[in-house]
């Protein structure tokens, strides 16, 4: 395995977009600047293949959307390799990057070994891009990491918690949604104030989605945390709009179908994504099954395109009998079923989970009566009572649920009845904190334990920002939830606020 040090090194040897002057193709045009100005990803990893992303973008924000890209596809050529030097290629080809789906790549190599890194790099237009790392999902029974994270706002402060996460060089990671954000500069402010600032205007249009994707992707430490491993990605609300449902826009803005398309256009132009998730107008598959050989399966799930709309007019609601309505879906009948059929059939050994909003039951009230969000699995209360269910029926080893979304760090037990302090627990829920979302955040101690008090299936809380790194073993489930102290200024240091152990066959957390 190479080191750490070798690897960051070369991957950022290509990042200032070299003129190729050896090997290779040269192309039939050449372009004046560097085109990978936004990176390279991968992602979906099966036992033999993986997905390798770049989009081509000599100036990322051009006000057109199209990255001061020419409107004509480009040939870019792609190279996978066992070492980071590309002594040994063992797949290459071209694949052309065309203007009218933002000059974006997406290729699908097959027939590799599994359980297998390898490296690649793409060349485009006399430039070559950084090198990243990928590997393949294993065959047999092999100890994973991965990393969790979710909410990345980018006024809100610095990308250090990517940076802290791709030090750690996990095998996967697990991206849970909100990438980015659509509000305009300043429309939602953090405490502090804004370390930064997003392109002009609310994301409306496919030249606004595709720049606001552009801004964010073009953050070094992002690209970094793509670059050291393959990624698993669900958009959540903020790559659309706020608090969107189905077909229902938050904002009651006209035109929401066609607001939508652009959106996930732009999601999938910008994301390590198979032809699978290729979007049909106003909707998109993002739900499915990775598998990391007999070790883990994640069965990744869409809470927005599918949802009722919130009950009680949205928010935070205390008395709201709406929600409780026994018809009301946040999943849709369709991909209930999908998911409950695909535990029952799961021979893994550990179930994950992974979807976007709070499932734990959280009162925020103190004492009498309860204030839920309406946003969350609390705004559906009955079909969370029946997934659970669905949960311990299926016969599925060792369910863990992953989210996002809550801009906090929770570890949860998930009850039948959360009500009830003898109900069963029926799996374990690890929520992360947000990447930089809400800023700096905070430690009030005091409130978090009567949180905790209050929600006693809750075991923590913390407020700052950080992401879940997980340690997956035959035996254990063991999570290091990450914090930072700050992000309005650079250079943070990362620690493990709380570590939860989940052993095999027991669902619960210690």
């Amino acid at each position: 395995m190479p080191s750490r040090r070798v690897f960051m090194s070369i991957a950022a040897a290509g990042a200032g977009g070299l003129l190729l002057t050896g090997a290779g193709v040269a192309p039939a045009r050449t372009l004046a600047r560097d085109p990978f100005t936004l990176g390279i990803a991968s992602g979906d990893p099966s036992r033999d293949g993986v997905v390798l992303w770049t989009r081509l973008a000599v100036e990322p924000l051009g006000p057109d959307g199209r990255g001061g890209m020419p409107a004509r596809d480009v040939d870019v050529e792609w190279e996978l390799a066992l070492d980071e030097r590309f002594a040994k290629v063992v797949r290459k080809g071209t694949e052309t990057a065309r203007w009218k789906r933002a000059h974006s790549v997406h290729v699908e190599p097959e027939g590799l070994e599994p359980g297998t890194e390898y490296f690649y790099r793409f060349r485009a237009g006399g430039h070559v891009s950084r090198v990243g790392r990928t590997r393949t999902a294993p065959a047999a029974v092999s100890p994973m990491t991965f990393a969790i994270a979710a909410c990345a706002h980018y006024e809100h402060g610095f990308y250090t918690a990517y940076k802290r996460l791709a030090e750690q060089e996990p095998d996967l990671v697990v991206h849970l949604g909100d990438y980015m954000y659509e509000y305009a500069p300043k429309g939602y402010t953090a405490l502090g104030g804004s370390v930064r600032h997003h392109t002009p205007g609310k994301c409306a249009t496919l030249a606004d989605y595709r720049m606001r994707h552009a801004q964010y992707k073009s953050d070094a430490d992002l690209q970094t945390a793509h670059a050291v491993a393959p990624w698993l990605v669900a958009f959540d609300d903020h790559e659309i709009e706020n608090n969107w449902a189905g077909d229902v826009s938050a904002s009651g803005a006209a035109g929401f179908a066609q607001r939508r398309a652009h959106a996930f256009q732009a999601y999938y132009e910008n994301m390590p994504l198979r032809r699978a998730s290729l979007p049909g107008g106003a909707s998109m598959r993002i739900h499915r099954r990775v598998d990391w050989g007999p070790l883990a399966r994640f069965h990744l799930l869409d809470t927005r395109q599918f949802r009722d709309d919130q009950a009680c007019e949205d928010g935070l609601r205390s008395g709201c009998d709406d929600r409780l309505a026994t018809g009301r879906t946040l999943l849709g009948e369709d991909q209930r079923r999908w998911l409950l059929d695909g535990l029952a059939s799961s021979d893994a050994h550990w179930n994950l989970v992974g979807q976007q909003v709070l499932m734990a039951q959280r009162d925020s009230k103190v004492g009498p009566g309860t204030e839920v969000s309406m946003d969350s699995w609390d705004g559906y209360a009955a079909e969370r009572t029946r997934l659970l269910t669905g949960f311990r029926d299926s016969g599925a080893t060792n369910p863990v649920v992953l989210t996002g979304d809550a801009h906090m760090h929770h570890a949860a037990d998930l009850k039948l009845d959360f009500d009830d302090p003898d109900s069963p627990r029926v799996a374990v829920e690890l929520v992360t904190s947000s990447i930089a979302s809400d800023g700096d955040g905070y430690r009030d101690k005091g409130r978090m334990a009567e949180t905790i008090e209050e929600n006693p299936h809750i075991s923590y809380l913390d407020q700052r920002r950080g992401y879940i790194v997980c340690r997956v073993t035959p035996e254990e489930l063991r999570a290091d939830f990450r914090t930072l102290d700050y992000i309005s200024r650079r250079g943070a240091p990362a620690k493990t606020g709380a570590r939860f152990t989940v052993p095999s066959g027991q669902s619960e957390l210690i």
